[in-house]
């Protein structure tokens, strides 16, 4: 057993048994995790990391030898988004302040500069430059280092404005880390341009969508000036992703006509591509570091449960990484972080029912250290775990999804259940990680049913496609057959079934209850959206041509389809019991969304249950609001399927 484990096991020996009964707080659930990355510096002597003091995300940098910490606080109360080590001594880092529609901090587009041990803060670039009689308005994002200069990284820009040269196309420059002093490189061949730099500092692609939607790929000319169209990669949809440690290898994520997702080679001369890795399931989630900081060893992705696939079974890099997984059976263990020569590498473990803790790993004497813990508060072993489904939908379309069972009744069957609908709704997945919401209502007793339905992400773009024009239609169908594919497996209870979500989740969660009214007992509606009409007219989505054609394209242009689909106006059919859930900032799904309901469930006599909270946005971030809505949820959830399972009523059921 783990060191870790076997003290966690130990402890709980000398705890009374009435407490060890006693689920999580939801103090605990709501709280802020302490730390988001951990990244050790080139030479291995310095961690990086973000912690949360007082509600603010702060850049911490620690001396390994002595463990002495410098705070870095961003300007103004903002929020640290983002860092990288620029050198073994320096570090940037960008920042970001809270705005109501986004769950994380917007990135202002700027970039500090500060020494590994806290001294020499430097702004390099942004708009709010003191000193400086013309501030450039610009988005900045770092794209990576150059091997052997310490005092220089590449930096993409794009303009805010078209009076700046080459329009509102992105432009690479060369950034000196001290000073701030940049040198431009090359303007991108079309606007939103991702570029992809060799770790030479050599820029080599540049990548977008069209206004059409039509992947672009291009290379760099030798010239570093003039751009090659790549058609045939382009028209595969294939994208860069990272040069290998000596930029010999070019990785692309490239689907296939007979699967989901790949990844593939690509070939300088032939500018061809070799797939290496295929799934006709799932996509790829990204390449898998290895313990040098530059090094990639696989591919991670998601079947149900997070896997790998290694690039070589035999290197060292895979036999540290498979020794590691051995000793954290059931989690997740990858490298996040490594030393240039891959002597120290900083490792996450995680899982469903754990935040994650971050380790040191010292490769020469096989040894690892506890750096952090994420959220040392959360005892996994008080926490409900995730089993991965797969059912076919009634049109043969097979999804999967996540059942978290109540701790200690993972065979538990006819158990009160909450459907829980995630957001986007394109492009967002359910996945195995630990969620608070989820925890919450299990660990009160409640099955939770989470399933991706069509239009979710991870499963290619045909998947996600299925879903356009769908809400209330097919989409809502598969969240239907879920619930009723779990009822026949007898893992719910059909009589104290209540649905749930936030965003799109929160229309489903109404449009579920009023086209199935005799499915649910209840539903709660989260920053929901319940006029689709008033989609196109209020809210931040609307006030843009891209988010208009957006849509015009996911939700269709028929408003008499649009009004039947719209839950504010199937009341009378709905028997449900109604919570809804606002934030009063919510510039995404604005506060009308809720209010224009529920003056239409109490013209029905169907009073909601009404949580509003005025400062919050299209989601809750204070933790004692959360701690109230997590507390609401249940006792809502009680008054209206009954209260959670516990061991005893389980067994009975048997």
């Amino acid at each position: 057993m783990h060191l870790r484990h076997w003290i966690a096991a130990l402890a709980l020996l000398l705890i009374p048994a009435a407490l060890c009964a006693q689920p999580v707080s939801f103090a605990d659930l709501a709280k802020h995790v302490e730390h988001g990355t951990v990244k050790i510096s080139p030479d291995g002597a310095y961690l990086a990391t973000t912690n949360v003091v007082k509600g603010q995300t702060v850049l911490a940098l620690i001396r390994l030898s002595d463990k002495m910490e410098s705070t870095v606080r961003p300007r103004d109360g903002d929020d640290v988004v983002n860092y990288w080590w620029a050198s073994s001594g320096r570090v940037l880092y960008t920042v970001g302040i809270r705005d109501s529609q986004f769950d994380e901090p917007y990135s202002l587009g700027e970039i500090y500069a500060v020494d590994a041990d806290g001294g020499n803060p430097k702004m390099l670039y942004g708009y709010r430059m003191a000193n400086t009689a013309a501030p450039e308005r610009g988005w900045a994002e770092v794209i990576g280092g150059i091997a052997h200069d310490p005092d220089h990284v590449l930096v993409g820009i794009t303009p805010w404005e078209k009076q700046y040269p080459h329009n509102l196309l992105p432009v690479a420059y060369r950034m000196d880390v001290h000073t701030g002093k940049k040198i431009a490189l090359t303007a991108a061949p079309i606007e939103d341009a991702e570029f992809v730099a060799d770790h030479q500092g050599r820029i080599r692609f540049a990548y977008a969508e069209d206004a059409d939607e039509r992947m672009r790929v291009y290379m760099l000319q030798d010239d570093g000036k003039s751009w090659q169209f790549l058609p045939q990669i382009s028209a595969q949809r294939a994208v860069p992703l990272a040069f290998d440690a000596d930029d010999r290898v070019a990785y692309f994520d490239c689907p296939q006509p007979a699967g989901v997702s790949a990844i593939c080679t690509w070939d300088a001369a032939t500018h061809r591509l070799t797939p290496i890795w295929s799934n006709a399931r799932v996509e790829a989630d990204g390449m898998l570091r290895g313990m040098a900081r530059d090094s990639l060893i696989g591919i991670s992705f998601t079947d149900g449960r997070p896997a790998v696939a290694l690039l070589d079974n035999q290197s060292a890099d895979a036999k540290a990484l498979l020794m590691l997984m051995k000793q954290f059976p059931g989690e997740i263990v990858r490298f996040v972080s490594g030393s240039r020569d891959g002597r120290l590498s900083v490792v996450l473990v995680e899982a469903d029912a754990d935040p994650g803790t971050f380790y040191l790993f010292d490769h020469s004497a096989h040894k690892l250290t506890l750096l952090l813990s994420r959220a040392a508060w959360i005892d996994p072993a008080k926490m409900a775990r995730k089993q991965p489904f797969e059912f076919a939908a009634r049109d043969g379309l097979k999804l999967k999804g996540y059942l978290s069972f109540p701790p200690d009744q993972g065979g538990g069957k006819n158990l009160p259940m909450v459907v829980m609908v995630h957001g986007g709704p394109y492009g967002i997945r359910d996945d195995w990680g630990y969620e608070p919401d989820v925890q919450a209502l299990a660990t009160r007793g409640y099955l939770v049913l989470q399933v991706n339905f069509r239009g979710s992400g991870g499963r290619g773009r045909a998947f996600e496609h299925a879903g356009w024009l769908e809400w209330g239609g097919k989409m809502q169908d598969d969240v239907t057959d879920a619930t009723r594919w779990a009822i026949a497996q007898g893992l719910a209870n059909p009589g104290r079934i209540c649905i749930f979500g936030a965003s799109y989740g929160g229309y489903a969660a109404l449009e579920g209850a009023v086209k199935e009214p005799d499915l649910y007992q209840c539903a709660i509606g989260y920053a929901g959206i319940y006029n689709l009409q008033l989609m196109f007219k209020r809210g931040d989505i609307p006030q843009s041509k891209t988010g208009r054609n957006y849509l015009k394209e996911v939700l269709g242009t028929d408003m008499n389809l649009l009004a039947k689909r719209s839950p504010v106006n199937q009341l009378d059919s709905l028997k449900a019991r109604v919570m809804l859930v606002v934030g009063g900032a919510d510039t995404r799904a604005p506060p009308v969304q809720s209010l224009e309901l529920r003056k239409a469930l109490r013209k029905h006599q169907m009073d909601p249950v009404w949580l509003f909270k005025p400062r919050e946005g299209h989601g809750f971030l204070g933790e004692a609001d959360n701690v109230e809505l997590y507390t609401q949820l249940i006792q809502f959830l009680s008054a209206n399927i009954g209260p959670g399972a516990t061991p005893a009523t389980t067994a009975a059921t048997h």
